[in-house]
């Protein structure tokens, strides 16, 4: 756990260089106030090992919030980032990166869940006619299942690489588990093996937070 935290503030740290007096600053403030707050009781010191506790919580909280969007803005822009993000969903989804790609590096991601198919494009708008392609290909497998299509990234119809979990975890649930297992047999049998992988970088180290 401890391991796990510092190198989230390693992470943190690179995109954002003053989190570390911005949480000294939070654990001191908090805990000179539960002092005040003693001292007009009579009892500082005792409000100060009461405040202690909260003024670690008050940091942690702060530097949980920061990390997270430090952990978005790292990985932004990058070839690949979507896949990771969506892999990084702990329960309800089942993703396989890149089931289409093509030379300029558009990509589409496959994720199955109760909320059926969710196809996510990465990359130009190129993508949308790959994003096409697929959900016709996944009607001709699973035909019935609901599909939803989202692109990643800035401006009208994109959804921003900091809300696609949060976007897919809100999709209504509209197949049973049954339904589901169902779905996830017939589609390893589609795409993504001989597909050609892009030369670009790709993500390294990503700690996306995970839900």
């Amino acid at each position: 756990m401890f391991g796990q935290i510092r190198e989230a503030y390693k992470v943190t740290k690179q995109e954002k260089p003053w989190i570390g007096a911005a949480m000294a600053f939070i654990f001191i403030a908090v805990l000179g106030v539960g002092i005040v707050l003693g001292s007009l009781s009579g009892h500082p010191i005792y409000a100060g090992f009461i405040s202690l506790p909260f003024a670690l919580l008050a940091a942690m909280f702060f530097f949980s919030f920061v990390a997270n969007r430090a952990a978005y803005s790292s990985i932004e822009g990058v070839t690949g980032a979507g896949a990771s993000v969506m892999m990084a969903i702990r329960r309800g989804f089942t993703t396989t990166p890149m089931v289409a790609v093509n030379k300029q590096q558009d990509m589409v991601h496959r994720a199955v869940g109760r909320a059926g198919v969710v196809l996510v494009g990465e990359g130009s708008n190129s993508v949308r006619l790959m994003l096409a392609d697929e959900v016709k290909k996944v009607e001709r497998f699973v035909p019935g299942v609901p599909i939803t299509t989202l692109i990643v990234g800035d401006g009208e119809g994109r959804v921003a690489i900091n809300k696609l979990q949060r976007t897919m975890k809100k999709l209504p649930k509209q197949i049973s588990n049954n339904q589901l297992r169902e779905v996830r047999n017939r589609l390893k049998a589609v795409g993504g093996f001989n597909m050609p992988i892009p030369k670009g970088p790709m993500p390294k180290n990503l700690r996306v937070p995970k839900v």
